[in-house]
């Protein structure tokens, strides 16, 4: 039987995708072993693909894979064949390119100084045109993925340090980047000037550690250091975390992380940007329960990304919070059976209500984020199936009203509900009862602010506001984005 791709038939499809997650570590005996649980960590960033690149101080070697980590890493054959002190690893979910193994990070290439790998979180804006002009000027190209342009373009550089050859090439990308690179005498981090994906630094037995996480530092019970600063290329040369340079090529600018790193990609018990993500969610549900409060006897969260927003929305309400959805957690997609009829069953495969906490109630579910409103329909059924007396949908985020170009595996506009419908429109497509978002200040009030700066935002929010962020090298990608998005999605 094949698989379905129909997001009316797969709950998973009405999501928004995450991005990558980025690895590295320097100068520890089982660097391949480490990067493998480090790895494991950020599996929620990217389920396609995962691979490790290692140095043993002669040679460079490479296992990339399609899959998740465990599938090929959790193997001791595998592990020895990636021997070395150096190494760093990417998990990848495609924003650009197709989901095959030649794409794979982290990508490789022999250059005149050397082997030099990198991986990448984000996506590149002008990515497409930098490739055009690589090829136009009789560069191969290996994969369909943006990053490979990073590659060309350092080996083309005419700098004769290699850091001078990566800064300059960094002062020519568009978008959003965290990056993790490895040379035979360095592993290399950096940021966008406006931070936009995460990076954080850490230690482990003194060797430093690069990862798009702080969850990843504490799989291997290794310690935070700080978040590699936006605009910021960290060098580590040796082993101890003092022999960490910093380079910042970049004039100053106000840091914009995605706020999409707080609602949805970052896992809950990670710190990110100083804040923990799982009290941040919190947060944002108990101002959804004072922005939108319902008559409701029970609180059931969408399992599993409403829990956090749902825990917070009960406290600040007062309504009790119950488990009124239950997820099997091992299965796959949903399979594409003979009638229409076992193909609705199938949807309940993955998620099944729970009659003793729904029926002859009035519910009030909790998610993060509406995107196309699938998933929300077949929740709505599912709870008035079981017996719920009112169901009263609550989003735990403003409306997505505009796609993403920076990492975010957004529909087109015209796919997003809430772009095509007002909120009475959406209550009426889902079936609730009643519908609510919680608003774009609401959101800067989770996290710590009176309100959003309508001149300085704070966050990266255009899914919400349609106002796309403008770093140094960003001036122009802004007109644009609609153009490069539709030339990516040729190219893909």
């Amino acid at each position: 039987m094949s698989e379905t791709t129909d997001p009316a038939l797969d709950l998973d499809a009405d999501r928004l995708r995450e991005e990558c997650g980025v690895f590295g570590i320097f100068g520890h005996p089982d660097a391949a072993a480490i990067t493998a649980l480090g790895l494991h960590a950020l599996q929620h960033r990217g389920q396609e693909a995962a691979g490790i690149v290692t140095f043993d101080g002669k040679r460079f070697h490479s296992e990339r894979r399609m899959g998740l980590v465990g599938d090929t890493f959790s193997r001791r054959e595998v592990i020895e064949r990636l021997p070395g002190h150096v190494a760093m690893g990417h998990v990848r979910y495609s924003t650009t390119g197709g989901t095959i193994l030649r794409n794979v990070q982290p990508l490789f290439s022999e250059l005149d100084a050397g082997g030099f790998a990198i991986g990448h979180n984000g996506n590149l804006t002008n990515g497409l045109t930098l490739r055009r002009n690589l090829v136009r000027e009789g560069a191969i190209m290996q994969s369909t993925t943006d990053t490979e342009v990073i590659l060309h373009l350092v080996a083309r550089s005419r700098r004769n340090r290699f850091i001078d050859r990566f800064v300059e090439v960094l002062r020519t990308l568009e978008g959003a980047y965290s990056l993790v690179a490895l040379t035979n005498k360095k592993l290399i981090g950096a940021r966008d000037p406006l931070g936009i994906r995460p990076l954080v630094l850490g230690e482990l037995d003194g060797c430093p550690i690069l990862a798009s996480e702080t969850c990843a530092l504490d799989i291997i019970r290794a310690r935070y250091v700080r978040d590699v600063k936006n605009g910021e290329v960290v060098i580590a040369t040796g082993k101890g975390i003092e022999t960490i340079e910093s380079i910042e090529p970049f004039p100053p600018m106000a840091p914009r992380p995605c706020i999409f790193e707080y609602i949805y990609f970052a896992r809950p018990d990670s710190i990110v940007g100083g804040r923990s993500v799982y009290e941040v969610r919190k947060t944002m549900g108990a101002e959804l329960a004072r922005e939108a409060p319902a008559p409701a006897d029970v609180v059931i969260p969408v399992p599993d990304s409403g829990v956090p927003a749902s825990i917070g929305y009960s406290q600040s309400s007062g309504i009790p919070y119950e488990l009124g959805i239950i997820r099997n957690h091992y299965v796959g997609r949903t399979f594409i059976e003979p009638s229409q009829t076992i193909r609705e069953l199938g949807v309940r495969l993955k998620h099944s209500a729970n009659r003793a906490v729904v029926a002859g109630q009035r519910i009030v579910l909790i998610d993060d984020s509406l995107v196309r409103g699938t998933t929300s329909v077949k929740i709505v059924r599912m709870m008035r199936d079981a017996g719920a007396k009112e169901v009263h949908f609550r989003i735990a985020s403003p409306p997505i009203t505009h796609p993403d170009y920076y990492g975010i595996d957004t529909p087109e506009r015209e796919k997003l509900l809430a772009a095509t419908h007002d909120v009475e429109g959406m209550r009426r497509f889902i079936g609730a009862d009643t519908l609510a978002f919680l608003s774009v200040d609401g959101i800067y009030r989770a996290m710590g602010f009176e309100r959003r700066d309508a001149l300085r935002p704070q966050f990266t929010d255009h899914c919400f506001t349609g106002e796309y962020p403008t770093s140094l090298t960003d001036q122009m990608a802004q007109e644009a984005l609609p153009r490069q998005l539709s030339l990516l999605a040729e190219a893909s």
